[in-house]
């Protein structure tokens, strides 16, 4: 009978008590690493974005994706970052119940457009290197802005069935999430009723959002492969493979850790800690190091760079002559 009321009665909780990194030690030396992440992530993803801005040279269609990227990165970083250090370092742990469905939201959603911005960069690259003659016709900044636009769609409608889906939950025993922000996986597993929609849908979005955008990355680069294996001229095949070297250091940094994670959590027990932190620098520090390898790895982002800076010391040069003149 008891059970059977149970069942019957549909719970939602006012607030989710996020306990994540509650028994780290020394955890405060790890949220202040976090914050100087947080900082690098802001200025660099600003600055990048900065320079495509201003640099006329960077107003094409592959600079159109790498400023969509910096800026997901950068959202995506704020949607995780400040709140985990308000929740943990200033213990403001308990989060209401719909904060943290739009917390969950924005925080999956900018994850998948990284995925899919990347996915976007190396079908510009395959264009750009099998089909030469047509790459200006087939990628315009019209086009790149139109596929950016449909990402957008599918993933803000994707994620918002996805979260809506944690509403069919009733919560009776607990409210005490073991992660370090609104995860969708811990938060299903406290339900009392029926999980296995949720469950389903979890492994959907793992394979449609992580792995095929990986697979089709891959298969990309393989037909890349192919086609600068045709190149006849050794310097025409190693300036094509410097424009691919920054985008495919940016798919290992972001995929590569997060896969090596979920296969190792199938195969091997891994303390709670030890798997928070990971999957926490796994979320962070892509985001971080994307600027820095576009700026010291692209020849075009350097030189627009060194354009800007000589403008603007040509600019400043002129008005303190100016000024001292009057």
């Amino acid at each position: 009978q008891s059970q059977s009321s149970v069942n019957s009665t549909f719970v939602r909780p006012a607030t989710f008590f996020i306990n994540g990194f509650s028994n780290v030690p020394h955890g405060k030396y790890y949220y202040v690493f976090l914050s100087l992440v947080y900082a690098v992530t802001v200025f660099g993803n600003s600055f990048i974005m900065y320079i495509i801005y201003l640099a006329r040279r960077l107003h094409t269609a592959k600079y159109v994706a790498v400023f969509h990227l910096a800026l997901s990165d950068l959202c995506g970083s704020s949607a995780l970052i400040p709140r985990l250090i308000n929740m943990f370092l200033f213990n403001h742990q308990d989060v209401l119940y719909e904060a943290c469905l739009a917390n969950m939201f924005f925080i999956y959603h900018f994850m998948n457009m990284q995925s899919l911005t990347l996915l976007a960069l190396a079908c510009d690259r395959l264009i750009a290197i099998c089909f030469p003659l047509r790459y200006h016709a087939i990628v315009t900044r019209t086009a790149m802005c139109l596929v950016i636009a449909v990402m957008w769609m599918f993933s803000v409608t994707y994620f918002s069935v996805y979260v809506s889906f944690v509403n069919r939950l009733s919560f009776c025993r607990t409210n005490v999430v073991d992660s370090y922000y609104c995860d969708h996986g811990p938060i299903y597993r406290l339900a009392c009723n029926d999980n296995s929609l949720n469950v389903l849908i979890t492994k959907i979005t793992f394979g449609l959002l992580i792995c095929l955008p990986l697979i089709l990355i891959a298969i990309s680069y393989l037909c890349i492969c192919v086609a600068l294996c045709r190149i006849a001229h050794g310097g025409d095949r190693t300036k094509a493979m410097k424009t691919l070297t920054s985008h495919l250091m940016l798919v290992a940094i972001f995929y590569l850790p997060s896969l090596s994670l979920n296969a190792l959590g199938f195969t091997t027990p891994m303390h709670p800690n030890a798997r928070i932190i990971n999957n926490s620098l796994t979320q962070t520090i892509p985001p971080m190091l994307n600027p820095i390898i576009y700026t010291l790895k692209t020849e075009e982002v350097m030189q627009s760079i060194k354009e800007l800076y000589k403008r603007n010391k040509v600019n400043f040069t002129t008005e303190k002559k100016d000024q001292m003149l009057s």
